[in-house]
């Protein structure tokens, strides 16, 4: 089912694209709008327990016109609230970002993604005629808005001799276990995102990408992004990767290739731990700074790649586990790239730290997908020796929290934490699915109106977040039809 607000723009191109699904690549499909573009043979969606899953097939251009078309409404909501958050949070208007997606990030995008990016602008034209113009700076800035935000924002404080107006932050909660801590002795990969929920609730959509040169891709994701961003996502090659963040980085280099075109290459055409390492150190700009986790269905083997502006290691195992909850691991990186504190246990990247390796030596042996999907939905406060949630469990609910996260510049109640999560295995790989729950996997609901008049000095975002309803976990795979 369409959701609410949303339907009534889109149940007619859904039932459209539903239609040139099945007609074949040459097919047009006529509607009272009109005869719907041949770009959207082959392309679908679907809308599942808070999830939009859409299929998009084809060259860069057609990959893009599919992208924009099926999810105009949704990228269009998108923009719509992050302009005024990214004002909010960096003081820095919508007009700054453009000319930085112009200036900095357009030059170094590959080819092939920007005809992709240029195909989703295009694909919105299609679908909104006579609606306000979306443009390429506009969706090239929402590609790239967390590493201009929270990166290149901070290098131009730096440069200018102020305090950083933000840091990079710490999100999400994730892990890869192979070997002796599995119940197959096979690949489990899962992660939760934590976030902002104005931008987190919006994190609602599976792709089912079909591109005409690399892998096929499986992944979650953002409308208008053509990377995963958050990062979760499994291959026809047998990659399987995910990521956290590497808390309090600071560190940006803007003559590098931009963190989501390097990404979205080496899941498109990574076909191995080292393919993957190489490609993201190709150019590396610093921004987004993550601890990749990654595993190859196709050896069993699973590694750590911590990758920052000047530091880099690839940690890699065939029986063990590698778990992220935005703590620095390098201590070249840590102490140099960083102004994180190992030392305070009670910071929600060690206290998340904690608790994983807590939970990893308990399972040991056992880790399957039912045990994932434990993990991600955990609750437990390791400082408080209490179930929460709270900003320090794996599953973390920040606005029900008192102390906020100080190291993000989260304020006490924040509207952040944890929005939706994902889970696959070796097995799950071999057929390109994932499990996915929307909103808190630890069953708390989130409503916009309750919270904003407990907490007015969040008024400001009135109208940006929308109310985050837990879902069950549900399957998605790729090829999905009606």
């Amino acid at each position: 089912m369409l959701h609410g607000r949303f339907a009534p723009r889109l149940a007619g191109a859904a039932a459209a694209v539903l239609l040139v699904s099945s007609c074949g690549s040459n097919a047009t499909t006529n509607t009272a709008a009109g005869v719907l573009d041949t770009r959207l043979a082959g392309s679908t969606r679907l809308d599942r327990n808070g999830w939009i899953y859409v299929h998009l097939e084809g060259p860069p251009a057609q990959l893009g016109f599919q992208h924009g078309y099926l999810l105009t409404a949704e990228i269009r909501d998108l923009l719509r609230v992050t302009k005024p958050l990214l004002q909010q949070l960096t003081k820095r208007d919508w007009n700054f970002y453009r000319q930085a997606a112009e200036t900095v990030l357009w030059p170094k995008t590959d080819p092939e993604y920007q005809t992709e990016i240029d195909g989703i602008v295009a694909g919105l034209a299609a679908h909104d005629a006579g609606q306000p113009a979306i443009d390429r700076w506009d969706v090239v800035a929402l590609n790239g808005m967390l590493e201009l935000a929270y990166y290149y924002v901070p290098m131009l404080d730096k440069q200018a001799g102020k305090a950083p107006t933000v840091t990079s932050p710490e999100s999400c909660s994730a892990f890869v276990a192979t070997g002796g801590y599995t119940s197959d002795h096979r690949i489990v990969m899962a992660h939760n995102a934590w976030t902002d929920y104005v931008v987190g609730s919006r994190w609602d959509i599976v792709f089912d990408l079909a591109p005409a040169a690399g892998q096929h891709i499986l992944m979650d994701g953002l409308p208008g992004v053509i990377v995963s961003d958050d990062d979760f996502d499994i291959t026809s090659a047998g990659l399987m990767v995910t990521e956290t963040t590497i808390t309090k980085f600071e560190g940006f280099d803007p003559a590098g290739v931009p963190e989501f075109v390097r990404a979205r290459k080496a899941i498109q055409y990574g076909s191995s731990i080292d393919d993957f390492a190489r490609i993201m150190l190709d150019g590396n700009n610093g921004g987004y700074a993550n601890d990749w986790l990654i595993g190859d269905n196709k050896t069993g083997e699973v590694a750590r790649l911590e990758l920052g502006l000047k530091f880099h290691s690839l940690e890699r195992t065939k029986d063990g586990y590698f778990v992220g909850s935005n703590f620095p691991v390098g201590n070249d990186l840590m102490t140099q790239e960083t102004t994180f504190d190992p030392k305070n246990a009670a910071s929600s990247a060690n206290a998340r730290h904690a608790r994983w390796d807590q939970e990893m030596a308990a399972f040991k042996g056992r880790i399957d997908a039912t045990i994932a999907r434990q993990f991600e939905s955990d609750s437990y406060d390791i400082v408080d020796r209490r179930s929460g949630p709270s900003e320090r469990s794996l599953c973390g609910t920040v606005e029900t929290s008192p102390r906020g996260i100080p190291d993000w510049d989260w304020a006490p109640y924040f509207p952040g934490g944890t929005v939706q999560a994902k889970v696959t295995t070796g097995a799950m790989t071999d057929a390109m699915t994932l499990d996915a729950t929307s909103g808190h996997p630890c069953g708390r609901d989130f409503i916009a109106a309750d919270f904003l008049a407990a907490h007015p000095a969040f008024a400001w975002a009135k109208g940006l977040l929308r109310d985050m309803k837990s879902q069950p976990w549900t399957t998605f795979k790729s090829g999905m039809r009606p």
